[in-house]
């Protein structure tokens, strides 16, 4: 069979995949994605997108009845009908037309079906019918599959059909009564909404909420969650799942307590989109994540390039960090580089390089949209120790800034900074509080820039702003 010949081919039409192929396109190559679902990715139709949207009418009136001649304003409760109805429209009622008309026009060619390398440079595109159609890279393949839920291995629990996070963004309804079994970002995030948008909330966190972050900024999260209502189980552990013949759940825990539900969601964990990509035609193993090198190559076990200058993986399925800005970061780079290699231009990858990856590292960007805020970037306390780096941790009180106490009255918040000691430059900050979601982007230039604290003394901050924060951190350090 004759193959279609592109420059890059790139499975998987998410906002990774589509970055890569713009990069390239620009960069003066021809590039085809191929999409089994919806262009646009898990970020547009069933993470980011929709998950945001069912949040930000709860996170506004929250806002405005901190505020007192705001609240006396504000009658009445939510509008459940309305905040799902605005959720559509931002998941674009699941049809991917805008997405697809914006590949047409930046000269990306879609193909749709379901992409499988079958030998070096060369992947085979079965679509819904069963054709199937061979298409030939020149430069590159990229891998840009992203990941899906995985469902821990409880007794029962896949025979009762439990949600999983692409259920609880999109649901039509909103049940009575809704467990979660998962203390993660997804977990902590459909507590807050589904409790906001009406549901007795309970949260089954056997490993701690948010354990990823800062302590005292999940210990922020759980006591506001437990205020509002929600059951908050640190340490429980499910160890039997069913549902009956009225469609009640049923959530046995190991000390021998049941929970019972309308609905379930589990969110204990991804795993990458790789079964069915044709990885044993390359030597890898199918459904493993693909590790990458410092130019997002594949490699195998052995840290040889997999695919030598044609095999890369972007995004989730690399595993580096699982977050949608940071996967259109990596296909930034990797996009320019493969426009770079194909005319023999000089590629960077010395480390914050124009075609290195370095953030993936050192300074992630990350925001829990939770009940407060989480914004958090670069290296926690506990993180940074594992490390080896020589470190102290400085913490504020925003509730003294204030621009924090003019933001909202009872404001309760705190900001921290993780210290190099050896360089004087920033590792970490973590802030948790009403709207430190604004703050996040200065604390990543200064960690990118590895600004040394004499320097951000004369970054100084607006007045009253909770930026404030800033000096007030500094001033805390001693420097």
């Amino acid at each position: 069979m004759s193959a279609t010949e592109y420059d890059v081919i790139i499975i998987g039409a998410g906002p990774v995949g589509e970055n890569v192929a713009d990069r390239v396109v620009q960069g003066g190559l021809t590039a085809v994605v191929v999409e089994s679902e919806l262009v646009g990715g898990e970020c547009s139709y069933w993470a980011c997108m929709p998950t945001k949207a069912l949040l930000r009418d709860a996170a506004a009136l929250r806002a405005v009845r901190l505020l007192p001649g705001a609240a006396a304003a504000v009658t009445g409760e939510l509008d459940v009908n309305a905040i799902l109805a605005r959720r559509d429209r931002f998941a674009s009622n699941w049809e991917d037309a805008g997405q697809v008309a914006w590949l047409n026009q930046a000269g990306i060619t879609l193909v749709r079906g379901r992409g499988r390398i079958t030998a070096p440079r060369r992947v085979s595109v079965t679509d819904a019918d069963g054709r199937v159609l061979s298409l030939a890279a020149r430069h590159a393949v990229v891998i840009a599959t992203g990941t899906s839920a995985v469902l821990p291995p409880i007794p029962g629990l896949a025979d009762a059909k439990p949600w999983t996070s692409r259920e609880a963004v999109s649901s039509s309804t909103i049940p009575d009564r809704l467990a979660i079994i998962g203390g993660g970002v997804v977990g902590a995030e459909m507590a807050t909404a589904y409790n906001a948008l009406g549901s007795a909330v309970t949260f089954i966190a056997r490993d701690g909420v948010l354990p990823n972050v800062e302590p005292y900024a999940a210990e922020h999260v759980v006591a506001s969650l437990r205020d509002r209502g929600v059951h908050v189980m640190i340490g429980a552990d499910p160890s039997l799942i069913t549902r009956d013949t009225k469609g009640t759940v049923h959530i046995s825990l190991a000390d021998g307590a049941v929970i019972e539900a309308e609905e379930l969601l589990v969110a204990t964990g991804r795993k990458p989109n790789t079964g069915d990509l044709g990885l044993d035609q390359i030597g890898l193993a199918p459904g493993s994540w693909l590790t990458v090198d410092d130019t997002l190559q594949v490699v195998n076990t052995e840290g040889a390039p997999a695919g030598p200058e044609w095999l890369y993986a972007a995004g989730d399925v690399n595993r580096r960090a699982l977050l949608t800005h940071q996967g259109k970061y990596q296909a930034r780079a990797l996009g320019d580089a493969i426009a770079a290699r194909a005319v023999s231009s000089p590629v960077d990858y010395a480390p914050w390089g124009r075609h290195a990856a370095t953030a993936d590292e050192r300074a992630v960007p990350q925001v829990v949209f939770t009940d407060p805020e989480i914004a958090s970037v670069g290296l926690t306390t506990k993180a940074a120790q594992a490390a080896g780096h020589q470190i102290r941790t400085v913490e504020y009180d925003l509730s003294a800034v204030a621009g924090a106490a003019l933001h909202a009255d009872n404001y309760k918040g705190r900001a921290s900074i993780v210290i190099n000691e050896h360089t004087n430059t920033i590792l970490g900050f973590t802030a948790v509080g009403p709207d430190v979601t604004e703050l996040i982007h200065a604390a990543t230039i200064a960690i990118v820039g590895e600004i040394p604290l004499e320097r951000l003394w004369h970054a100084v901050p607006a007045y009253p702003t909770t930026s404030e924060v800033w000096l007030r951190l500094l001033e805390t350090a001693g420097r």
